[in-house]
């Protein structure tokens, strides 16, 4: 029995109760769509919202509910749009307004919803609010955090507190006083006790909820407020702290009032509106409190992406995040990739092994109860890109060595992004003058402090790296792994969202050069290479022309018309997936509210390297094991990753395989 022979008469036989009850959000599957990439509508090989509008037929044809697109607004693109210069704009690069509008209409006419990220923790060091603070616009500084140094001429940094992507979490402005950036000097962050700050951010939701949006993917969700005094922390390598103990700059019990009153604002609007928090927890009692009745609906699970491929630490991290979620009547969100992080097939040993599994780690995520997102490509099979070309590489991750100075904008603070005048703000203590190098086409603009990858989940360490700031060995939140060597037990998952030691590597070096470079060390552009849609050659029908990043000749293969129609495709796997999510009862979201076990969702007892768990009138088995493993049949079979051998009471399972029972 392989994939192909699913039930599909199912489709018409059932119906989901939680979507026809209205809490689509409770069993979502969403797509999140990386604009750049995804597909290209005027030739200039840079994906736009027209690319993406001109595709929507393909996700509703894959059978998801929503659709997540990545920053569109203007913005500098420091950090990959997650610096915004204007909320309320979409950059020229991706479009205007009315494209917008237009993708949101479309998309509601094949049934998608739609879902957009908003940045409130910081803004763009362009956005007109910080060009007034450096020009000295009476109360300007006040919507930041802004303070003078420490020391007899105010020359060390307020506190101690270190960026997410390495260094001080401060920059010194002309004038002598510094101001606080958790992520990237480019990305000064925001003060949530000024009263002007919450009235803008509540005046951007409306604006685009009004536009008919049907939610956002809150970014930092966790980082808003900080500990009143900004105390020092009292030590060193703090991204490594990230999730996994308490800090004075993120999650501190104030953000909660902000997520209440959104989710009231967004309770003002018809059509179930949702947010989604993108947030990091000591703990997963504290993650849950996010997504408490009263606050957001969502809040993202990057435990399940960062398990291993192990059943002992799959069945931990799915029972764990279930019971926190439950105890507040929330649903859990599953991942397995996103635009920050080694593709799933690459993190689970790449080839053969790796696509098998990535396969069957899909079929799990998609059995389990909750939401689930996907990330663009990965019903594809695609694996990692991991030997693009230095010139082509676009992550500012990758030249995070070559530090500039700051630009200080014109004293005028116009509205909008615009050129910034000469002026320069002092370079931290230490800091050498950056080399120059020639710009590749469509590069990020590198001024400023070398932005590094945006952290939108938690850290990682580096094997022998010292406490220092170095940039090539500092801790770095979005910094790519290459994947291990096949031992049987399956690569380590990619640290996007927790602690991980990166073997090999030294410190120093010119960053082109050094062992760091090589492959997708700390580099986030392997996962971000525009998907194949049709073709013989690149670009594969992304657009009229090239791409931004190069696409591997092997993607022919892998393209959405090659896949199409083969039934033992990752595409069609997907595709009979998601329909039989819909068709059966048992799959998709628990009841809303606290009880026992509102899950439905009961282990069995399973051979060693085996998950089986049953769900009303369902059952899952995933054999992890590198080779076949017998079992007495739970069900009929409706849907393997890989073909399965039964007679009715016992099932041969496959290695690295998952499959879906009915009973």
């Amino acid at each position: 029995m392989t994939h192909e022979s699913t039930a599909v008469g199912l489709a018409s036989a059932y119906s989901n109760a939680t979507t026809a009850s209205g809490d689509w959000w409770r069993d979502a599957v969403i797509y999140q769509v990386y604009v750049r990439s995804f597909a290209d509508s005027d030739g200039d090989g840079i994906g736009d919202l027209r690319g993406v509008r001109s595709r929507l037929p393909h996700l509703a044809r894959l059978g998801v509910d929503a659709v997540w697109l990545t920053p569109f607004y203007v913005s500098p693109q420091a950090d990959g749009g997650y610096d915004v210069a204007d909320y309320r704009a979409v950059d020229p690069l991706f479009g205007d307004l009315a494209d917008a509008d237009e993708l949101v209409r479309a998309a509601h006419e094949l049934g998608l919803r739609v879902i957009v990220d908003v940045v409130p923790n910081h803004t763009s060091e362009q956005h007109p609010w910080f060009r007034a603070a450096l020009a000295g616009e009476p109360g300007a500084r006040e919507r930041y955090l802004f303070r003078r140094g420490r020391g007899a001429d105010g020359s060390l940094p307020p506190n101690d507190w270190e960026s997410i992507f390495g260094g001080p979490a401060w920059t010194r402005v002309a004038d002598g006083e510094w101001y606080l950036h958790l992520f990237a000097p480019e990305q000064p962050d925001l003060d949530w006790t000024h009263p002007e700050v919450t009235a803008e951010f509540d005046s951007v939701l409306r604006f685009w909820l009004d536009l008919g949006v049907d939610g956002f993917r809150i970014d930092v969700a966790h980082g808003m407020v900080k500990a009143d005094g900004l105390p020092d922390i009292g030590r060193g390598a703090q991204a490594t702290l990230i999730g996994t103990e308490p800090l004075p700059f993120f999650d501190q019990d104030g953000v909660h009032e902000i997520h209440r009153a959104w989710r009231r604002l967004l309770d003002s609007y018809e059509g179930a509106r949702i947010g989604v928090a993108e947030a990091w927890a000591p703990s997963s009692e504290r993650l849950a409190l996010y997504v408490r009745p009263d606050e957001l609906h969502q809040a993202f699970n990057f435990r399940f992406l960062n398990c291993p491929w192990d059943p002992g630490a799959m069945r931990t991290v799915i029972d764990e995040s279930l019971s926190a979620t439950t105890a507040v009547g929330a649903p859990t969100t599953w991942v397995l990739s996103n635009h920050d992080v080694v593709r799933h097939v690459t993190r689970y040993g790449g080839g053969a092994q790796g696509l098998a599994r990535a396969r069957a780690a899909a079929m799990l995520m998609l059995s389990l109860p909750g939401s689930a997102y996907l990330y663009q490509g990965e019903e594809l099979g695609l694996p990692e890109v991991a030997d693009l070309p230095p010139e082509s590489r676009q992550d500012p991750a990758f030249r995070r060595g070559r530090r500039q100075q700051i630009p200080v904008p014109a004293v005028d603070p116009a509205p909008g992004p615009g050129p910034a005048a000469p002026g320069i703000i002092a370079p931290r203590p230490g800091e050498p003058t950056p080399p120059q190098s020639a710009p590749s086409p469509h590069s990020q603009p590198e001024s400023g402090a070398g932005p590094q990858p945006h952290a939108c989940c938690g850290p990682q360490t580096r094997a022998g790296a010292g406490p220092g700031p170095d940039p090539l060995t500092a801790p770095q939140a979005h910094a790519p792994t290459r994947p291990q060597a096949e031992t049987g037990t399956g690569a380590q998952p990619q640290a996007c969202c927790g602690p991980e030691a990166e073997m090999g590597g030294g410190a120093g070096g010119d960053p082109l050069t050094a062992p760091e470079a090589d492959g997708q060390d700390g580099l986030r552009d392997g996962c971000r290479v525009p998907i194949p849609w049709a073709g013989a050659e690149p670009p594969y029908g992304f657009g009229p022309v090239g791409s931004w990043l190069p696409q591997p000749p092997e993607w022919a293969g892998l393209s959405v018309a090659a896949q199409t129609g083969d039934p033992h495709s990752t595409l069609e796997l997907y595709r009979a997936a998601l329909e039989l999510r819909r068709a059966m009862p048992g799959l998709g979201a628990p009841e809303a509210g606290p009880s026992p076990d509102p899950r439905g969702m009961r282990w069995l007892p399973s051979p060693d390297g085996v998950l089986l768990f049953t769900r009303p009138g369902f059952a899952c088995t995933l054999n992890t094991r590198p080779e076949p493993v017998e079992l007495p049949a739970p069900g009929r079979p409706v849907l393997s990753s890989a073909p399965v051998q039964t007679d009715g009471r016992t099932v041969r399972l496959p290695p690295d395989s998952c499959t879906w029972w009915a009973f």
